[in-house]
Parts: structure tokens; sequence; C-alpha cells
């Protein structure tokens, strides 16, 4: 059986992290309003990001992980760019500094070197694999 991790941009911006083991009958149940109470009040909603895992554990695990990520991480995760992932994994003070050292918008020239120092997680380190693989 597939799982699915998945991504919704909501009518306001906010987003919403979810697993399923049935991808288009759960996106029909956000569109009917049913199953979230959080996507029921912030319809309608639009799949941004979804990525399958082998097993329901690594699945919620993932959800978990990601649920707790900031926007400016989760929209690197949804454009696909893991080398803003990694900058965006790093505490603040870690960070390199921007231009204006006011806001979380990422200079890559000055960040070449994060891809190398990002170390993803195990279920990270597989999606990403997956995901180079042209789907």
């Amino acid at each position: 059986m597939q799982f699915w991790v998945y991504i919704l941009r909501c009518r306001d911006g906010t987003y919403y992290t979810g697993h399923t083991d049935d991808l288009e009958k759960r996106m029909a149940e956000h569109a009917q309003g049913l199953g979230s109470d959080w996507t029921r009040r912030h319809r309608p909603v639009e799949l941004v990001w979804c990525e399958d895992a082998p097993t329901r554990y690594e699945a919620l695990a993932f959800e978990r992980r990601v649920k707790n990520w900031s926007r400016a991480k989760k929209e690197a995760l949804i454009a696909g760019d893991w080398k803003r992932v990694g900058y965006f994994a790093k505490p603040p003070h870690e960070r390199p500094s921007t231009s204006l050292g006011t806001n979380e918008i990422v200079d890559l020239q000055m960040t070449s070197d994060l891809q190398e120092s990002f170390v993803p997680s195990e279920v990270e380190a597989r999606m990403r694999g997956v995901g180079e693989g042209g789907r």
C-alpha cells in the first residue's frame, strides 16, 4: 500500500500538512469540507506538494516534522529547493546574513555551501532521492 504526505495552500495563504493512503479521496474530502476543521474553515484549498512514502509510519513521521517547519521552509520544500530547506533548517543565529539582515530572503550565492552542510533525516534523504528521479 502506498501512503502520501501532502501540503495544501488555503485561501488565506496558510498551509495545511497531512498524510493519507488515498490522495484523490482525501483531496475530495478537503474540497467538500470533510475531515479537517482547519481546511473546512479555510476553503478552497489547493494541493501544492505531495510525496509518496512506503509506510504509514514514515508518512506520519514526515507530516509531523513538516507541520513544525516555518512558512519559508515549507515554501522551499514546495519549490523543491533543498538548498533553501537546509538554510531554514539552521537556527536563525547560525544562518549566514542576508543583505539586509531583516528578513528571510536568501541570497543563494551567499549560501552556496549550505547544500553540503545540510544532513537530511532518513525520510527526507529517501524522498530527496525519489524526487530527483524526475517525477
